[in-house]
């Protein structure tokens, strides 16, 4: 039966030992099984923070709060950074 891929040359540096350890714990197989679960561990780590980037971003937009102008903010952070390194305290932003 032939191959679905084709194999690939990874450079892992000090990452070599811990795929060699895990290998040689017998939790898995062969080092390729290591990196196919690593990237299926990236994988679902990624989809996390895209669902909760996603949910943040649909909160930001369903805040019935109105928008405060840019402009308004960096004259709010200018006056707070200015006070800050002056008197060297902090103030309520």
């Amino acid at each position: 039966m032939a191959r679905a891929s084709r194999p690939i040359t990874v450079t892992l540096g000090e990452l070599q030992e811990r795929v060699e350890s895990r290998v040689k714990s017998g939790a898995y197989a062969s080092a390729s099984e290591v990196m196919r679960a690593a990237l299926r561990a990236l994988d679902r780590e990624e989809s996390a923070v895209d669902d909760w980037l996603r949910q943040k971003v649909g909160e930001a937009f369903a805040d019935p709060a109105p928008s405060v102008p840019a402009r308004d903010v960096f004259r709010r952070l200018r006056k707070h950074h200015a006070a800050a390194t002056k008197g060297g305290g902090r103030e309520e932003i």
